[in-house]
């Protein structure tokens, strides 16, 4: 209880920042009696989850894309965040505030990595997307209907093995000979994959690891609604 009576005594923007610096840490339980101090004190679930939760993982995902933290470290961020997301997303639901938009990802058939997808949803999860995972040795049939069902606006495939890889391109095709290929931004990552295979098999990006996956999201997103040029 001492901790939450703690917050009490801090100025709102000191709150927001120590949330962020909680989740930096990977300190759920704190990131959490931080969220519920701040919905206390009236400011909104939206608001609460871009200036706390949001704040926080983008700072996390700078210091992951510059090498100053790990994954096991953005993974531990990543689970309070989801901590944090617990409390936030009935009221989110309640209160219709805006999303960023709607991911689906999963691993291609015959691969059954799952570290850096799972990393790549929690942090698009904490950039503000609705995240829906299919996890791993996902075929054409899977992949086609999750698309059907939750109409998402991004389609993310994982591959850890060059034998795997091609499989990509077999899903990108069956969203061509749908119809639905340019509904969709799709992303793909992985470690034997680099920028020029994305291009060979026409997927939108690669994305070398999580962080620049959420900035090529929000990029791309950007792009598709007409809020920036192309």
């Amino acid at each position: 209880m001492s901790q939450e009576t703690d917050l009490t005594h801090l100025e709102t923007p000191e709150l927001l920042e120590k949330i962020q610096d909680d989740l930096y840490d990977g300190l759920a339980v704190e990131v959490v009696a931080g969220v519920r101090e701040l919905l206390r004190r009236g400011m909104s679930p939206y608001d609460s989850l871009t200036q706390g939760l949001v704040a926080g993982m983008d700072v996390v995902g700078v210091d992951f894309r510059d090498g100053i933290l790990f994954v096991p470290e953005v993974l531990m961020a990543a689970k309070a965040m989801k901590a944090g997301m617990e409390i936030l997303r009935p009221l989110l639901v309640e209160t219709g505030a805006p999303q960023i938009g709607t991911m689906v990802i999963g691993t291609v058939k015959g691969d059954i990595h799952d570290i850096g997808k799972n990393l790549v949803g929690m942090m698009m999860e904490g950039a503000g997307f609705k995240v829906v995972n299919l996890g791993v040795n996902n075929d054409v049939t899977k992949f086609m209907a999750a698309i059907e069902e939750h109409k998402p606006d991004i389609l993310g495939m994982s591959a850890l093995l060059t034998t795997t890889m091609p499989y990509m391109g077999i899903v990108i095709k069956a969203l061509k000979e749908a119809g639905i290929r340019d509904q969709l931004i799709v992303l793909v990552g992985g470690a034997p994959l680099n920028a020029a295979f994305a291009e060979e098999i026409e997927a939108d990006a690669y994305c070398r690891d999580a962080a620049i996956a959420v900035v090529t999201a929000k990029q791309l997103m950007a792009i598709k609604r007409g809020e920036v040029a192309l």
